[in-house]
């Protein structure tokens, strides 16, 4: 599969846009929730849903995640 690089640059582009067009201190702020929650006992799913509607990416959220349980690797 080869993607065409004038695509992936208006991708990336259309990104940066959308970064820079949402509410910085929210993301920030929902992704600490996000870790917070992570940490404790509580249900993860409303800190997840808030973090995506504040405008934070999946790959973003996905680091908060990583930041508490790590990531698996396999043995053997």
């Amino acid at each position: 599969l080869e993607v065409d690089p004038a695509l992936e640059e208006s991708q990336r582009q259309a990104l940066q846009t959308w970064r820079a067009s949402r509410d910085q201190p929210a993301v920030e702020e929902a992704l600490a929730v996000v870790t917070r929650t992570a940490d404790g006992e509580e249900n993860l799913m409303p800190a997840l849903k808030g973090a995506l509607a504040a405008g934070a990416t999946i790959g973003e959220v996905s680091d908060a995640l990583r930041a508490v349980f790590g990531v698996h690797k396999p043995t053997g």
